[in-house]
Order: C-alpha cells, then structure tokens, then sequence
C-alpha cells in the first residue's frame, strides 16, 4: 500500500511534465493534442457496458490483438468490444481494424482515474496485452471485480531487472491478475521471479495473424511499379538506423546499383526526415504518398505510409526488420516471415527473444552484425535465387509452426472466468 501510495503520487507530480510532453510530440504529430479528456480520467459516456476490453498500447500491440480477438469473438459472439491504446498510431490502427468496437485511450495511471474508466464501461472483463503493467489499473480492477488477465506476455531480462527495483510494487499487481499467458518459458519464468502466480505458456498471437487478401494485393502492385529490380525492404526502422543503413549502402557503391532499397520508419512523424536523410546522402529519393511512377533512377523509396506493412513486405525479396541495429530490442520478425520473405536482423532482439531464437533455428532469418554486414547479407541473398527460395519455405513452415496461441489464450481466459 505504502508503495502505491508513493507511486501515485509520483504521477501526480509529473502531470506537468506530461502535458509538456504531449504538446512536444504534437510537433510532429499533432494527434497528440487529441483527445485529452480519455488520457487524463475525465469520464467518458460509454457506446455499450459489459464489453470485452482489450488494452494494445501501440501498433504492434494492436495488430497482435487481431487473431485473438477474433478468437474471443468467436467464444462470446455478442459481446461488444472496447479496445484502448495510449499513441495516437495505435489508435488508429485499432479504429481500421475493428471498425465495430469501441477505441478509445486508456487514462494514464492516476487512481481516480483508472477507477472512473472502469466505472463508466464496466467490462465483462479485461485484456491487457504483451507487458502492460498499470499498478493502479490493475488495483482497481481487481477491487471492481473486473476480471483482468495478462495476454501474450513478454518480459525480457533487460526488463526484468528494471521491476525488480520496484518489486513490492509489481508483485502485488501481478498476483491481482485471474490468469496470464506468456510468450513462452523463458517469459513464464521471468513473471514467476517478480511475483506472478496462475502462469500459463500459450505461445504467441503474432504466429495467428495472417496478412490481408488486400495487403498481398498491394504487394503485388508494389512490385508492378517497381519493375524487375531486387527489392530490399528495412522496415521499423528507428531514429539513427536509418542513417547507418544509407551510409552502408552507399559505401557499397556499384553493388547496389541495380537495387531499390525501400525504408519504412517506424513512426509516421519520422517519414518526412528520414526522406531528406536519404536525399541528404545523395540519393535518388521518392515516397511511397506521391503516387508517382517509381522512376527507374529511383535509388531509395521512402515507404510513408501507415497500415501497409505486410504491402512492402509482400513487395520485398529480402527484408530487414528494424529495431535491431541499436540497442532498443527489435521489432516484428514474424510478419515478413508470415509471407515468405527471407529475414534479416541486427543484433538487438531482445524484445523477441524467443521468436528470434526460433526463426534462426528455422534457416528463416539470419542475424547481422551491424549495417555494412546487413548490406553484405543482403547482396549476397538477393544474388542467390536458390538460397532465398529455401529461406523462403523456411520461413513459411516457420510461422506455421507455432499457431495457435489465440485458441489457447481464450481457453485459459473462459477456465479463469469459471473457476473464481
């Protein structure tokens, strides 16, 4: 009690820091300046009460949701859904892919808060996905009687020893939840050592996603524009990745000549920065939201667009997931390889440790050094046709392998339901 006491009233104090925050990011993404009365608690007449409420903080988060949504909708067919985020990107993704659900921001973790959103939508129950741990959220839906449950939970050994400074925080709210569902051991073990108790393995919801009929088409229109040219796509590329791949690929001279090399950064605000890094570079440059004809002269095509993804991956015949040539943990490997693109990625996954480790294991995905080895890795695949078809089934029987974590997740939600 004395530490959530404390905790609270550190976000009580940090409420101008906040505000400051928000009104920075709106710069560049003005979204941020929208919709403050859900950040900060104001209440909210709900659409619909008695909802399944599932939390995705960002994007990935919200697009790994998707298969097991579906698989809750499937169990409680007319339940309606309210799904949250805390970014503007997430948000929107949530409002494109479920357009007949409630989307709104979950209130920042102030007490008063957290108690007058779960008041307002009184959900049927909560999901809070991958490593979304509000001490007080968590408190006061266990005080409500909600029942929470933690889904496709991740925590790294990076992360882990970060809690444990707080420990008599987070272990009590770790123990307030029905059930969780880790990614996998290594992740069920972690949660048990801060204090998690009711622990299942389920796998990941990522391996369920399939890419849509329409990005699979948008792919293929991708690659009509771009021509018979080897395509090398680096996605979710963070601040300063993108720097060190055009410096590799320039250095690479002749050897790249006949290659497009696609960026697509992770976050929107970046799109317009990074096309004028490359520019910069003395690159050729285009962006994917002219709608132009992809010149043949075109060296670097800026992929600015938001929920085309699988479209670029689709397009690729080799991709690189970003994320990784920093120290910041990786972004989604399963995705290009769910479509049959040989992967590559840099030495930082520990944000998908385990999916990294399998892919690996797989032949699918092969591991760089740093960007002058990813530019090497890359020329020699797409100069192998041969090597890039068997990572390619590789990769497909990789994914395949590990489905089924959403029918899992459900099972162990309605067994939660039922037993208390």
């Amino acid at each position: 009690m004395i530490w959530r006491t404390l905790y609270s009233a550190l976000w009580t104090l940090a409420t101008p820091l906040i505000r400051r925050y928000l009104r920075k990011r709106a710069k560049k993404a003005p979204a941020y300046l929208e919709h403050w009365d859900e950040r900060f608690g104001q209440r909210v007449v709900p659409a619909a009460t008695g909802a399944i409420w599932v939390h995705a903080v960002s994007v990935g988060e919200t697009r790994a949701a998707l298969p097991l949504v579906a698989a809750l909708r499937r169990r409680w067919p007319d339940a309606p859904l309210l799904v949250t985020q805390m970014t503007p990107t997430g948000r929107a993704t949530a409002e494109a892919l479920y357009p007949d659900a409630e989307v709104r921001y979950l209130p920042y973790d102030y007490p008063r808060a957290v108690r007058a959103f779960l008041q307002s939508y009184r959900p049927r129950f909560g999901v809070l996905m991958e490593t979304e741990l509000w001490p007080n959220l968590i408190h006061a839906a266990h005080a409500q009687r909600v029942p929470l449950f933690l889904a496709n939970a991740r925590l790294s050994e990076k992360s882990l020893r970060g809690y444990r400074k707080v420990a008599r925080l987070m272990a009590p709210a770790l123990r307030q939840f029905r059930a969780i569902a880790a990614q996998s051991a290594d992740d069920a073990g972690r949660l048990q050592q801060l204090g998690a108790v009711d622990v299942a393995v389920c796998g990941n919801t990522k391996y369920d996603f399939t890419a849509p009929e329409a990005a699979l088409e948008l792919g293929a229109a991708f690659r009509r524009r771009i021509g018979t040219r080897p395509v090398l796509v680096c996605a979710s590329t963070r601040d300063g990745e993108e720097a060190l791949i055009l410096d590799a690929w320039r250095a690479a001279g002749r050897a790249v000549a006949d290659v497009l090399l696609v960026i697509v950064p992770r976050h929107p605000e970046r799109f317009a920065s990074v096309a004028g890094l490359a520019e910069a570079a003395g690159f050729a440059v285009q962006r994917r939201s002219d709608d132009a004809a992809l010149r043949d002269t075109t060296q670097v095509w800026i992929g600015d667009s938001m929920g085309e993804l699988f479209g670029y991956y689709a397009a690729a015949d080799v991709a690189f997931v970003g994320g990784s040539l920093l120290p910041l943990g990786g972004q989604n490997l399963i995705e290009p390889a769910s479509v049959g693109v040989p992967v590559l990625f840099g030495p930082s996954m520990f944000n998908f440790a385990d999916a990294s480790a399998k892919a690996l294991a797989a032949g699918a995905a092969l591991q760089v050094a740093d960007a002058a080895a990813l530019v090497q890795q890359a020329l020699a695949l797409l100069a192998d046709p041969a090597r890039r078809q068997s990572m390619r089934q590789a990769a497909l029987g990789f994914t395949a392998a590990h489905r089924g974590a959403s029918e899992r997740i459900v099972a162990l939600i309605a067994h939660g339901l039922e037993r208390r």
